[in-house]
């Protein structure tokens, strides 16, 4: 009875999985702390995507500086292998920088200084660089890039916000296995919420099973993009567009959605999700939550219809019945 016992939870973990979840934090961006944390929850979540705990890497605030970042990095390619299924979700500033010696792609993580990039930050070829390191078939790179204003200025540079690294679409634009999902268009910047931003609230849900094309248990990179594409523009007033490299992948598994069974669990919080009004609204008031009616509500419930529209126009929320706060 015990050996069955065990082999039943076994076989419920969903044993290939590795993750590592950033989350930079800072004074213009701090929900993108509770965003990476709420993703890392989720996937270490037994009753939800079982991904091993010790496979699943957080980084945040402090800890999500350019030498942790490289460092966890390095470790999830000499911890995975060819069968593996990695997912990279970076929450923060992703940036294209033009001086007078050209243009780069930089991740901004925490600590940075805007006059020592090159030092300070991870530029896109250096994040490519680790990227091509990892041996695994299947990876999907989740980048929650918010809006080039917060990093500052520096004598000499234009600095515009880049959601997609050129680097990495290179790089992962090559496989079968390789998927990148941004949330948002160069041109617009990532809305914050309550409890999470609109693209990561997005993640969530279909880590939960909401939208997943087919009932069986599993979440596969199509209804993680589908599902962002649909539930993003519609809880952002049309203004946020999440953009996907998805021509030549296959549509892998990237994680169980119940514990390896195939009916849909509730989400994994009871408050009422919200959206800000506008991008940077809530940068100060998150803590004291006084903005309360300004804020763009979301409705619809996990137990009925959550959205309808189509991907190149507008998406219609439908009335639900909504979650109480607790």
């Amino acid at each position: 009875m015990g050996e069955e016992k065990r082999m039943t939870h076994t076989e419920k973990i969903f044993a290939a999985g590795h993750a590592l979840l950033i989350g930079v934090g800072g004074a213009d961006i701090p929900k993108t702390v509770d965003d990476a944390k709420a993703l890392a929850d989720i996937l270490k979540d037994q009753e939800r995507c079982a991904y091993p705990p010790e496979q699943v890497k957080l980084l945040t605030g402090q800890d999500a500086d350019r030498n942790r970042i490289l460092d966890a990095l390095d470790k999830v390619a000499q911890s995975s292998d060819i069968n593996s299924t990695i997912i990279i979700y970076f929450s923060g500033h992703g940036s294209q920088i033009t001086s007078s010696i050209g243009e780069a792609y930089f991740l901004i993580p925490h600590g940075y200084d805007i006059n020592r990039l090159n030092k300070t930050a991870i530029s896109g070829a250096e994040f490519a660089a680790k990227l091509r390191a990892l041996k695994a078939k299947k990876i999907l790179l989740l980048l929650d890039c918010c809006h080039a204003g917060g990093i500052g200025e520096a004598k000499g540079l234009e600095i515009a916000k880049a959601p997609l690294p050129p680097e990495a679409l290179e790089v992962l634009g090559c496989g079968s296995g390789r998927v990148i999902i941004a949330s948002s268009q160069a041109d617009e910047s990532s809305f914050a919420g309550e409890p999470y931003s609109a693209f990561t609230l997005a993640l969530i849900e279909s880590l939960c099973g909401i939208g997943v094309a087919r009932k069986d248990g599993f979440v596969r990179v199509a209804d993680l993009a589908m599902h962002a594409r649909e539930a993003v523009p519609g809880r952002t007033k049309n203004k946020q567009h999440p953009i996907l490299s998805f021509e030549q992948a296959d549509n892998f598994v990237v994680a169980y959605y119940s514990g390896g069974d195939s009916s849909t669990k509730a989400l994994p919080f009871q408050e009422l999700p919200e959206i800000e009004p506008e991008p940077g609204a809530w940068q100060n008031e998150f803590n004291q939550k006084q903005n309360a009616g300004t804020q763009t509500n979301i409705v619809g419930d996990v137990n009925g219809p959550i959205l309808s529209g189509i991907f190149r126009g507008p998406v219609n929320i439908l009335e639900g019945r909504r979650r109480r706060k607790t």
